[in-house]
């Protein structure tokens, strides 16, 4: 894992445990090609990407439901049967609808999707900061990836204009059945989105296979030093805790203008919990885009000084 000293990461060896020596003095083989050089970007959605619950702009109004009384009551009704608060409001959105007579099926939430508001920029940035790696001077080999991890509905991301910009969304979803209120899939809580950052690392995407057996370090394709993840509050608290213990890095934003959501990314920034903040404006130029691109300066150099490390390492082995 990557210490901290003086404000400043202590190099964690990631990629280069294959060129030291092992406790018998011996040294182990290298790996073949060095190809750990894939970057991820990691985002949370709801007050991240959007600036309001995704929930809040077709669902919620198709049922006649007022927002804040909605999460006001679904909070309390969890808090009073002590039950999850995600599996509590997944299962409070389709009571209601139920109640109403109004029938959502996977397709409607699809549909809901493209009434999703965007924070600024947020549909060019993807291409923005592809293109500002791809200029880099350190940029060949590099893959850049796009992640979404999210408490939100997958359904309703999936009918956004950026779905397809995710090379992976983990996002809470539903059991549909025609005959009776669809049931919890899969519910992503605050803690449960570190499970998805070492699933990222270790290349086990598959939501069908296990990640609890031990991957070396070397062996992991993204390396947490590769990653960035975005979020905004402390429901984002845990991913970017184990993000920066690994060696990563995480950003947080608030909507331009908004005090209350500045105060709480001051908080997290005095705090240790992330390594800049910024305003959500996601377009070329801004504070958020130009931190974000002196993050990749360093991802891009780190890369390259693994990667003449291996290459070191390799020359010598063949030397022997």
């Amino acid at each position: 894992m990557a210490e901290r000293m003086n404000g400043r990461r202590k190099p964690t060896g990631q990629g280069l445990a294959s060129a030291t020596p092992t406790e018998g003095g011996a040294r182990s083989s290298l790996p073949f090609k060095f190809d750990r050089k894939t970057i991820a970007l990691v985002y949370d959605f709801d007050g991240t990407l959007s600036p309001r619950p995704m929930q809040e702009y077709a669902f919620l109004p198709q049922i006649g439901a007022d927002a804040p009384a909605f999460w006001a009551e679904s909070n309390a009704l969890a808090k009073r049967e002590r039950a999850d608060p995600l599996i509590t409001y997944m299962h409070l959105l389709y009571r209601k609808a139920k109640a109403k007579g109004i029938r959502i099926d996977r397709a409607d939430l699809v549909a809901q999707g493209q009434h999703v508001e965007l924070f600024p920029g947020v549909e060019g940035w993807f291409d923005a900061i592809a293109g500002y790696v791809k200029s880099h001077a350190q940029s060949h080999g590099v893959q850049l990836r796009h992640y979404l991890v999210s408490s939100g509905l997958k359904e309703i991301v999936e009918g956004t204009s950026i779905y397809r910009r995710f090379h992976n969304v983990f996002a809470s979803e539903y059991w549909f059945d025609p005959y009776d209120l669809p049931f919890p899939k899969r519910v992503i809580t605050d803690t449960g989105k570190t499970q998805y950052l070492f699933r990222i690392n270790k290349g086990v995407e598959n939501l069908g296979e296990s990640i609890n057996q031990h991957m070396p370090e070397p062996l992991r394709p993204i390396p947490f030093a590769n990653m960035i993840y975005f979020g905004d509050g402390d429901t984002d608290v845990p991913s970017m805790a184990v993000m920066r213990k690994n060696g990563g890095y995480a950003v947080a934003v608030y909507p331009a203008g908004k005090a209350k959501g500045r105060a709480k990314c001051v908080e997290l920034f005095k705090a240790g919990r992330c390594d800049f903040f910024a305003p959500a404006d996601y377009r070329e130029g801004s504070d958020l885009f130009l931190r974000t691109c002196l993050l990749l300066d360093r991802i891009l150099a780190d890369i390259r000084v693994r990667e003449e490390h291996w290459r070191l390492g390799r020359s010598i082995s063949r030397a022997r």
